[in-house]
């Protein structure tokens, strides 16, 4: 089922009607460690426009969480990444992230990378996603996310300290990625 379809059966939680362009996939991970990084959380990975990136530049022995809640896209991301060593797809929501890593012996992710839509989430649940990122990453950890407008700023900023803005213009539509520290 395709990208607009899914937007029009759960619009609160697709947020988008086209999946993210490769140059917004490329600014969401440019600042990752690859190198050093020992666990990277993805949440709303949708069809896997940056779990891609993260496949392609990991190390083997990092430990790859994906969290995807629609059926559908976790069926998608099954097909493409499933075979991949050290790369868990789960069914779930990120409210329950400290959970699935403690079933894979993870204290805490390095880095979170998020394609959720906090802009059409209910507020209780973005709010219990992000206290869940915040405790689940490591201190001097990143959680980096996008949304199409800076309404959601002082969200972040309630759960993390340092917030950067950099703005792709390559992408339908256009786009903030924030990269937030603690």
């Amino acid at each position: 089922m395709s990208f607009l379809m899914q937007y029009l059966l759960h619009p609160r939680s697709v947020g988008a009607v086209k999946a993210s362009s490769k140059r917004l996939a490329d600014k969401m991970t440019e600042d990752v460690d690859f190198r050093a990084a020992k666990c990277i959380v993805e949440i709303g990975a949708g069809t896997g426009a940056f779990t891609e990136n993260v496949v392609k530049k990991k190390k083997e022995s990092t430990v790859f969480l994906i969290f995807e809640i629609n059926e559908s896209f976790c069926r998608i991301l099954k097909r493409k990444y499933g075979n991949n060593p050290n790369l868990h797809i789960i069914h779930d929501s990120a409210e329950h992230m400290r959970e699935y890593l403690d079933k894979h012996g993870i204290v805490q992710a390095d880095y979170i990378i998020s394609g959720l839509p906090f802009a059409s989430l209910p507020a209780r649940i973005s709010e219990s996603i992000l206290n869940e990122c915040r405790q689940c990453l490591v201190s001097g950890g990143s959680f980096i996310t996008f949304q199409y407008t800076k309404m959601k700023i002082a969200l972040l900023h309630r759960f993390f300290k340092d917030i950067s803005l950099k703005k792709e213009f390559y992408n339908i539509p256009p786009a903030y990625v924030m990269n937030c520290r603690n």
